[in-house]
């Protein structure tokens, strides 16, 4: 009689690590996985169909065993699909890889896999005894000072951010009752994806987008339906931003900065609002009780890589206060980011 095999399993092991403990100490093989068959451009050569290990490599220029068994770990992540005839597919989730599709990570993958994340998240073991950034000690100077001396690490930041919150601007866009009329100021609005969004909405808007002058000259905002309605103006958010809006927007800033840089930038906004006018902070809110939360992740990625955190409403509150605003609400969104809302006193 011939033996059935038997393929042992985690469960079957007694000293097999538990799911999560194995996920926290692979984590980096499957980020690095993700990152080589995203810089080859597999994703995008499945787009027609499901292909072999030998289609594939052929088309990619790598080698087939490798890729076969890259793909076949990724397979247990939910990102491809390994099929009976040999052959590997997309799954829902491994379609948002794809490059020029809605929603796509391709950039934000090559992005949080790169070797300015790698090097910051290995020198977390400093951060716990310093306080400072992986980042600083990696490279000698603050993130952001990097990107203004470093083209090419600019150029990947602002296209993986514009990438990662395509999808995110539409959902944040209609989670809040924006007014029919008026100018909305957009501070550290990136490329203009938002501003683009809440234009688009009510039409009865008009945008000023504030950035780096690098970063708005390369804006989003230049479209039929939104012409004569925008302008854009490059500054220093912690100088002086537009004057005489009637809505200011925040969005994904603060968490970048510790608390007394929040301070300077709410005071520099609060300094061009007139009393009244609405300044909408649109972060991650944490929840105070410990409920699992996806932004506990994000905020260790500021530990690393700025001196900037993920706060809970009462710390916004706190911030606003501290510079002249009075926290009306939080409104959750569908998204990561929630949108906090304050008045300029």
């Amino acid at each position: 009689m011939t033996a059935t095999p038997v393929t042992p399993s985690a469960a079957s092991h007694p000293h097999f690590p538990t799911s999560s403990l194995h996920d926290l100490m692979y984590g980096h093989i499957y980020a690095s996985a993700l990152r080589a068959v995203v810089l080859h451009g597999i994703a995008d050569l499945l787009a027609g169909g499901a292909r072999t290990a030998d289609e594939l490599a052929e088309r990619s220029g790598t080698r087939t065993v490798p890729l076969r068994r890259i793909l076949r770990l990724l397979a247990t992540r939910g990102l491809f699909s390994e099929n009976a005839d040999g052959t590997f597919g997309l799954t829902e989730a491994g379609a948002d890889l794809r490059t020029g599709v809605p929603g796509s990570r391709h950039a934000g993958v090559l992005l949080f896999t790169d070797e300015m994340y790698q090097r910051s998240a290995g020198g977390l073991v400093d951060t716990l005894r310093t306080g400072q950034p992986g980042f600083d000690a990696a490279y000698g100077v603050p993130f952001f000072t990097h990107l203004a001396e470093t083209p090419d690490a600019s150029r990947l930041f602002d296209t993986a951010m514009t990438s990662l919150t395509g999808g995110v601007n539409e959902l944040l866009a209609g989670s809040y009752p924006f007014p029919d009329s008026g100018t909305v100021v957009d501070v550290a609005g990136g490329r203009g994806g938002l501003l683009r969004e809440v234009l688009t909405r009510s039409p009865g808007l008009t945008g000023v987008l504030f950035d780096r002058p690098e970063t708005v000259a390369d804006h989003l905002l230049d479209t039929a339906e939104l012409a004569g309605r925008w302008r854009t103006e490059g500054g220093d958010l912690f100088t002086a931003v537009p004057e005489g809006g009637d809505l200011y927007l925040l969005k994904n800033i603060l968490h970048d900065w510790p608390d007394d840089d929040c301070l300077r930038i709410l005071a520099t906004v609060r300094r061009a609002m007139a009393p009244g006018t609405r300044l909408l902070v649109i972060d991650a809110v944490l929840p105070a009780d410990g409920t699992p939360h996806p932004a506990f992740a994000l905020d260790v990625v500021m530990l690393m890589m700025l001196q900037g955190r993920e706060r809970t409403a009462a710390e916004f509150e706190g911030l606003l206060e501290g510079a002249g605003f009075r926290m009306v609400r939080v409104v959750p969104t569908p998204a990561l980011t929630s949108v906090v809302e304050a008045e300029a006193v």
